[in-house]
C-alpha cells in the first residue's frame, strides 16, 4: 500500500489510476469486435477521464464537495469466475472483467480511505470509492438485463 506524504501525492496517484482505467476501457474498445460492446467501453473511457480531470481540479483548487450518496451493490461480479483480458472477449467476459476491475478499484480507495493520515483525504478516498461502486454497479445492470435474462 502507497505511504503518501501529502493530500497531493495521494491526488497524483489517483489520478494515474484514473489514466490507468480510461487507458484499460480505451484497449477494450479498440479491441472489441462487437460495435455495441466498444460504444460501452468508449464511455466508460470517457467517464475515467472526466474522473481524472475532476481530481485535476480538486488538486488546483484545494477544494472538493462530498456526497453522501450509498450506492447498491448487486454482487454480481463477486460470484463470477475470473477472466483475461483479451481482443476476441464475448460481451459477458467483457462485463465480468469490468465489474471486477471496478471492484477491485473500489476495494483500492476504501483501503486508501481507512489509512489516510486526515479527514480530507479520507473523504476523498471514500468518494472516489463511491465512484467505482457506481461503475460496478452500472456493468451489473447491464449484466443482469443482457446475460441472466437471456440465460
Amino acid at each position: 500500500m502507497n505511504e503518501f506524504k501529502s493530500i497531493d501525492d495521494a491526488l497524483d496517484f489517483a489520478i494515474q489510476s484514473e489514466q490507468e482505467a480510461a487507458d484499460f476501457y480505451k484497449n477494450l474498445a479498440n479491441g472489441s469486435k462487437n460495435q455495441a460492446m466498444r460504444e460501452v467501453f468508449i464511455q466508460f473511457a470517457k467517464e475515467e477521464k472526466g474522473h481524472k480531470k475532476r481530481l485535476q481540479n480538486i488538486k488546483m483548487e484545494e477544494t472538493f464537495e462530498f456526497s453522501d450518496e450509498k450506492v447498491f451493490d448487486l454482487k454480481i461480479g463477486d460470484y463470477l469466475v475470473d477472466v483475461k483480458a483479451s481482443n476476441d472477449m464475448s460481451y459477458q467476459e467483457a462485463l465480468i472483467l469490468a465489474m471486477k476491475r471496478e471492484k477491485s478499484a473500489f476495494k483500492l480507495y476504501s483501503d486508501l480511505a481507512g489509512i489516510a493520515p486526515n479527514s480530507d483525504l479520507k473523504n476523498i478516498f471514500l468518494a472516489l470509492a463511491q465512484e467505482e461502486a457506481k461503475h460496478k454497479l452500472r456493468f451489473e445492470i447491464e449484466y443482469d438485463d443482457n446475460i441472466l435474462k437471456e440465460n
